[in-house]
């Protein structure tokens, strides 16, 4: 990578360039002592890391609802929690996972790697970036807190579908306006993503060079202003349906749930890819690393990433084929449904084809991202069935959806991230983890996950319809064994956190080399381990014959 800076700028001994080595002579320069430099940060680095904790709490709580249901349908009969807790636990376990995991993990890795991957010295907007980490704390808080309510969190699951949503209690206002305030927070942090990544590139750095994470956060980050005020809409609407005499939804008054469900998946599908491009940015960064090639189809990865998002708005009623449709409108959907599987498709052959016949070793980063095709893939198919309009009218609502959307969020956007947390901790933290503990946590996170997930495609064959607390004798053994893999996953994160994150936090384990990483190929890898808190204040300069030097 030495190669790519120019050949005016000189090297210092560490193998950066003189022209940014100076930034690097004190690690914490400017550094805030104490709880003010988190509460006042305006650091990317910083504001990373916040983003980061704090989606692995969500995590844990979110799983620990999850563990919750599982107990539940260990066996028939009601052992631990009515319907009604039961529901509420559905409904929350997916709030809090989709809004208050994935999505802010996602941010957190972009806070970390885009000005790095870039050469930037920051975000765009320092203070605005603050905000909006800040403003998920108060909206998570009350997410959370709604089970303590005057009738317990919200049960109508967490597409919040009308008119279940007009029966709730006092707690359902508070998950609205919850939302309401992560939605603000998402389209801050995306406002910022787009200007960073428009307006702050190092100089030779154009659009066509740039790593494919800051290419698939860009158009997330498109994707993300483009639909969470389409779900304010519709949590807005519920709400005056609620209180103000409206009747959006409410059939009583001439109003229509059904248009609640056009309106919600307008924004639901997108959201499904704001959940999995930038796992795609993150794996085309690993692959190429660890077999130690260039990434294959670098151009063809960026338009099959812009394909994705723009084929997204228009497959929203794939999820609404038992809502009473004419069969022109479920062709359509279908069809169109069924052609997002060709640039999701251009990006797995494009991986397989940068493995062949590389030199690949498999460290933990690669060993998750092998894992995330495979198991991705799978979920990939499972989706392309339920893209079948006759089919989809057999399985809707039954397991068989729940072991999908399992396979492409857990294994799709969870492992991504795992993944990139192998990648890049070095860079963060200064030091190597445990090797011989990332694989442990890899081989049992995959056992773990197949366990709880790969039955639930036989209980949807079968018919077990999902959000039920109670079900037939019939179905038992298939969820007793998706419970004992579910406590098994729940159990593999813990691990995750005490062996891998904790020793890498508090500073132990062996000093990472600058690029730990043989094949690694980046901007992140010219500064040294860990980063120091303000990086290329002077621009790095690049060639302008390395061409895709960054792919």
């Amino acid at each position: 990578m030495s190669a790519v800076l120019d050949k005016h700028a000189g090297h210092g001994p560490n193998g950066h360039a003189n022209d940014h080595s100076h930034d690097h002579d004190h690690d914490h320069h400017g550094a805030p002592a104490g709880w003010r430099r988190w509460l006042y940060a305006t650091n990317h680095k910083d504001i990373g890391t916040m983003y980061l904790l704090f989606a692995f709490t969500m995590l844990i709580i979110g799983g620990i609802l999850a563990l919750i249901i599982r107990a539940e349908l260990f066996q028939p009969g009601l052992q631990f929690v009515n319907p009604q807790l039961f529901n509420q636990l559905t409904t929350m376990h997916g709030l809090i996972m989709v809004f208050g995991a994935i999505m802010p993990a996602f941010v957190g890795f972009a806070n970390w790697m885009i000005p790095l991957q870039i050469g930037a010295a920051d975000m765009a907007f320092a203070r605005m970036n603050n905000l909006s980490f800040w403003l998920m704390i108060p909206a998570a808080v009350m997410l959370v807190s709604s089970f303590a309510m005057p009738g317990g969190a919200p049960a109508a699951g967490w597409t919040l579908y009308a008119p279940l949503t007009l029966q709730m209690g006092p707690s359902m206002d508070a998950a609205i306006f919850a939302l309401h305030i992560l939605g603000a927070s998402s389209i801050m942090g995306s406002i910022n993503i787009i200007v960073t990544v428009l307006n702050m590139r190092a100089p030779g750095m154009t659009l066509m060079k740039m790593p494919l994470f800051c290419w698939t956060w860009l158009i997330t980050a498109y994707l993300l202003i483009a639909v969470m005020p389409v779900l304010a809409g519709a949590i807005t609407m519920t709400l005056t349906d609620r209180h103000f005499g409206t009747h959006f939804f409410n059939p009583a008054g001439g109003g229509d749930p059904v248009m609640y469900q056009h309106i919600f998946w307008f924004f639901g599908h997108p959201e499904v890819y704001i959940m999995i491009l930038p796992a795609f940015g993150i794996i085309s960064a690993i692959i190429p690393a660890f077999a130690r090639k260039r990434l294959f189809g670098y151009t063809s990865m960026v338009y099959a990433t812009a394909s994705i998002a723009i084929l997204s708005f228009i497959v929203w009623a794939h999820h609404m084929f038992t809502s009473g449709m004419p069969v022109t409108g479920q062709l359509f959907f279908m069809y169109a449904t069924m052609l997002i599987a060709v640039p999701t498709g251009v990006k797995i052959f494009n991986w397989i084809a940068t493995m062949w016949r590389g030199s690949m070793t498999f460290e933990t980063p690669m060993l998750f991202s092998v894992g995330f095709i495979f198991v991705f893939t799978i979920g990939g198919f499972t989706g392309l069935i339920l893209a079948m309009a006759p089919v989809d009218i057999q399985l809707h609502d039954t397991y068989y959806v729940v072991a999908h959307f399992h396979y492409v969020l857990v294994a799709g956007s969870l492992y991504a991230m795992f993944a990139g947390y192998y990648y890049w901790a070095p860079k963060w933290t200064g030091v190597m983890y445990s090797e011989f503990r990332g694989k442990v946590h890899f081989w049992g996170s995959l056992f773990f996950f197949n366990l709880t997930f790969f039955p639930m495609h036989f209980l949807g064959l079968a018919g077990m319809p999902r959000r039920y607390a109670d079900y037939p004798i019939q179905f038992t053994d298939f969820n007793m064994v998706a419970t004992v893999g579910g406590f098994g996953f729940g159990i593999m994160q813990v691990y995750f956190f005490l062996a891998i994150v904790l020793p890498g936090m508090l500073g132990k384990g062996a000093k990472a080399p600058q690029k730990p990483w043989e094949g690694a190929e980046g901007l992140e890898w010219e500064v040294p381990s860990p980063a120091p808190f303000h990086t290329f204040e002077t621009p790095p300069k690049l060639n302008a014959s390395a061409t895709k030097v960054l792919a």
